[in-house]
């Protein structure tokens, strides 16, 4: 795939970026935790005993009925590809539930501040584990692009490991306006330094 933009004169090229890193592999407030038989998911994975699911030693049930964490359930649908979600999928053939993401109260503190978990501090963090599974799925399904500005076919910017296409687009119109602020500022300094030669 390859789209060309036109903004304020620039051209802005779109490609699919084909090797992108892992977002599971930056530093995220979730821990992601899946079980697929034919995918490795996410962060860590659910150990299959004899039909029964573990993980961290106690079976996924008990781990899910711990005090100190929160946590929300991840959905997988399965059909020319995968995508992932935390709200179930209408296909009930293709999709079902692979596993969770989860967060320490502990580690929310340490992120937020203060000496126990608000409710508001609860929401804050069910929306960030949200983002993080929102952000995975794009990793998964490929809506992960690059970019490449140029102006008479020079080349002015470029940039990779950009998630979502309409975020693409947007970083390369920040950057475009940047730029153009930037040339901006260059001609008027240089027509200061000319009238101040006119007048010296």
């Amino acid at each position: 795939m390859k789209e060309i933009e036109e903004y304020k004169g620039y051209q802005i090229k779109i490609e699919s970026d084909d090797y992108p890193d892992s977002p599971r592999d930056w530093d995220n407030l979730g821990t992601m935790v899946c079980g697929h038989r034919h995918y490795n998911l996410g962060d860590e994975q659910i150990d299959n005993r004899y039909g029964d699911l573990y993980y961290d030693g106690v079976p996924v049930q008990d781990f899910l009925k711990r005090k100190d964490i929160i946590w929300l359930p991840l959905y997988l649908y399965d059909h020319s590809g995968i995508t992932i979600s935390t709200s179930s999928f209408s296909c009930p053939w293709d999709s079902g539930q692979v596993g969770f993401i989860y967060v320490t109260k502990e580690d929310i503190l340490k992120e937020y501040g203060g000496k126990i978990v608000t409710h508001k501090k609860k929401e804050l963090a069910l929306k960030v584990l949200r983002g993080e599974v929102e952000t995975y799925d794009q990793f998964l399904t490929g809506d992960v692009y690059w970019f490449c500005v140029e102006k008479d076919d020079e080349i002015l910017d470029s940039c990779g490991g950009c998630y979502g296409y309409d975020y693409t687009l947007e970083e390369a119109k920040s950057y475009i306006d940047f730029h153009i602020k930037q040339e901006e500022k260059r001609e008027w300094e240089n027509l200061s330094v000319k009238e101040e030669l006119m007048f010296a």
